[in-house]
C-alpha cells in the first residue's frame, strides 16, 4: 500500500541520558510519549519509512534515554522519542532517573509545541497513561493521542477501544483529537503524516 505524503527526511541527532546533553533548544520539536512497548520506535520507522532509524524490541523499556531526530533538511524541527513509562520490571531507582529525565525535558523545554500520546489501542487508558496525564496537566502543551497496532482488533473490537478513548478524552480537555494507526498496514499513516507536519510547521 503506498501513501500520498512523502515520509518525514528524519536522521537521527543525539540520544541524552542528562539535561546537559540535550542539543539546543530552538525551533520547533514535537514529543513522542507512551507506555514501554506502545509502539513509539516502530511508529517512527514508519513516519520516515526507514526499517532502523529507531531501534525497536520485543522487550519492553529498551529506550532508556531521550533520543532525538531532526529532519536533514532542517534540523530546527525535530521529533523527540521519550523513554517508555510504566515498565514494571525496571528497578524503582532506574524508573524515578527516567521520570526525572522526562520531566526536566517537558517542564523546560522551550521549543516544544505537542506531545503525541501513543497508546497501544487493544489496551488504551491504563493506569500508568492516566498518570502520566495527571503529571502533564501542569504543563498546558496539546496533547495529541495515537491508537497504535490497529490491525490487531477486529471491527467489533474496534468500536469497543474507540468507545473506551472517547469516554476518556472527555476527562482530559489537554487532548486535543486522536487518531489510528498501524504500521504493519498502515492505517492512518496519511493522516499522521499531515499532522506532523502541521504540527512542526512544515
Amino acid at each position: 500500500m503506498s501513501y500520498k505524503s512523502k515520509p518525514l527526511p528524519l536522521e537521527f541527532c543525539c540520544a541524552a541520558t542528562e539535561r546537559k546533553l540535550f542539543p539546543e533548544d530552538r525551533g520547533n520539536e514535537i514529543a513522542l510519549c507512551g507506555r514501554s512497548n506502545s509502539g513509539k520506535s516502530t511508529l517512527i520507522n514508519s513516519i520516515a519509512n526507514q526499517k532502523k532509524l529507531a531501534k525497536t524490541s520485543n522487550t519492553p523499556g529498551r529506550t532508556q534515554s531521550i533520543n532525538f531526530f531532526h529532519f536533514k533538511d532542517n534540523r530546527d524541527k525535530k521529533i523527540i522519542d521519550l523513554p517508555g513509562f510504566g515498565y514494571a520490571k525496571a528497578s524503582k531507582k532506574d524508573q524515578n532517573l527516567w521520570a526525572k529525565l522526562i520531566m526536566s525535558y517537558l517542564e523546560k523545554r522551550i521549543s516544544l509545541t505537542d506531545l503525541i500520546l501513543i497508546m497501544d489501542m487493544r489496551h488504551p487508558f491504563q493506569q500508568k497513561d492516566l498518570e502520566f496525564l495527571s503529571l502533564c496537566d501542569s504543563l498546558r502543551l496539546p496533547i495529541h493521542l495515537v491508537l497504535t497496532k490497529a490491525d490487531k482488533l477486529n471491527n467489533k473490537e474496534t468500536q469497543i477501544s474507540l468507545k473506551v478513548v472517547s469516554e476518556n478524552m472527555a476527562s482530559y480537555p489537554s487532548i486535543i483529537d486522536s487518531l489510528v494507526f498501524s504500521a504493519t498496514k498502515k492505517i492512518g499513516l496519511e493522516d499522521l503524516l499531515n499532522k506532523i507536519k502541521l504540527l512542526l510547521k512544515i
